[in-house]
């Protein structure tokens, strides 16, 4: 998941917080912002609904919501499904990746970045001491 050297503050920032919430520590491990984790938290209560629907729940703008959703479907932690209209066409519904599917990935993201620092560390030779 993690593609090059990953941004230190968020770790440092989770780091110094001596008991970081669920909210917290999605923010930093998956680099997102506090109103996706609001996003995916209510896609957990309310499983296959649309933009339109999280929208009023939310109170925000459906471009906005679309938005969360699109990082939250890269980050793998939601989902999107088609569901035909009675009229013709269909409608995005989206669902959360469950908790326990959301915590191995923040697992996995934690593991992969302490893969990296590791790998860091094993490169230091004598001229690091320089």
């Amino acid at each position: 998941m993690i593609d090059s050297d990953p941004d230190p503050q968020r770790f440092r920032d989770l780091m110094v917080d001596s008991e970081p919430g669920f909210a917290e520590v999605m923010v930093c491990v998956f680099d997102i912002q506090r109103h996706e984790t609001r996003t995916y938290r209510t896609l957990c209560d309310r499983p296959e609904s649309t933009v339109a629907e999280l929208a009023e729940e939310l109170d925000r703008d459906r471009s906005n919501v679309n938005r969360s959703l699109s990082t939250l479907r890269e980050k793998g932690l939601a989902d999107r499904g088609r569901r035909l209209l009675d009229g013709g066409g269909h409608v995005y519904q989206y669902t959360a990746t469950p908790l326990p599917e959301a915590k191995e990935l923040m697992h996995d993201t934690l593991d992969e970045w302490t893969a990296y620092v590791h790998s860091r560390i094993d490169g230091f030779g004598d001229e690091a001491l320089e």
